[in-house]
């Protein structure tokens, strides 16, 4: 009832999320009227909901993840087009990938960090969380490298007004936004791990496993790394490890 739909003479296909949003709005639109006594049955009310499954966890184990960042070094699987923006970037592109692999952090957290959130005597960052925290999260040596490496280069660069104190930009000198951090991720994922489709979430995913690897399945440190506020969802990235 709800699986398809046209749309200037193509078919879309509703995912299980779409399905629950369009019945919900169904819902509420019947039973308006039902309350308004314009009409005596609501017929939307007789629909089920569609069960919504879970999506596929993507992540890289330590294998895949050496290759993924040897590939964002080099760049020799990557287009010559690719190639070409790929001498300008290789850096910053290896600071984000590291950062993300090696911290958990979500992406916008990633864009939204400033040159002072950096502690690199104590190789931390302070990541602003969703709704409005603060917090010092901390990271190997390997990470360290990454992200002194490019802001060496950074330090040279002359940012765009407003993006003064970004750690990552662009290449037009502009803070970078999560869509071109997602982007790259999945450019460097396509190339180096063909048979998985790696997504900014397989670098959390990735993150999590070692994590619990680490620390004998410690889901509360889990939920704190991650910064999640309901554990239910740091057990969702904790399963298949």
């Amino acid at each position: 009832y709800l699986k398809f739909y046209h749309h200037n003479g193509k078919e879309y296909t509703n995912d299980e999320r779409g399905q629950m949003r369009k019945l919900a709005c169904l819902r509420s639109f019947y039973n308006y009227f039902f309350r308004k006594e314009i009409i005596e049955k609501n017929p939307a009310a007789l629909v089920k909901m569609p069960k919504q499954h879970e999506k596929n966890i993507v992540r890289l184990d330590v294998d895949e993840i050496a290759i993924l960042l040897d590939e964002a070094e080099s760049g020799e699987k990557l287009t010559e087009r690719q190639k070409i923006y790929h001498n300008k970037t290789k850096k910053r592109d290896m600071a984000i990938l590291t950062l993300l692999l090696g911290t958990g952090i979500r992406v916008s957290e990633c864009v939204g960090l400033d040159l002072n959130d950096i502690d690199p005597k104590n190789n931390g960052i302070k990541v602003h969380r969703k709704g409005g925290s603060e917090v010092m999260v901390y990271f190997g040596d390997e990470v360290a490298e990454a992200l002194d490496a490019y802001l060496d280069e950074r330090l040279e660069m002359e940012p765009q007004e407003g993006s003064t104190e970004a750690v990552f930009l662009s290449m037009q000198n502009r803070r970078i936004n999560v869509r071109s951090v997602e982007n790259l991720v999945k450019k460097y994922g396509k190339s180096a791990v063909p048979l998985k489709n790696i997504h900014c979430h397989s670098t959390r995913s990735s993150f999590a496993m070692e994590f619990l690897k680490n620390s004998n399945g410690d889901i509360e440190g889990l939920q704190s790394a991650l910064g999640h506020k309901n554990i239910a969802t740091s057990q969702f990235y904790a399963r298949s490890t």
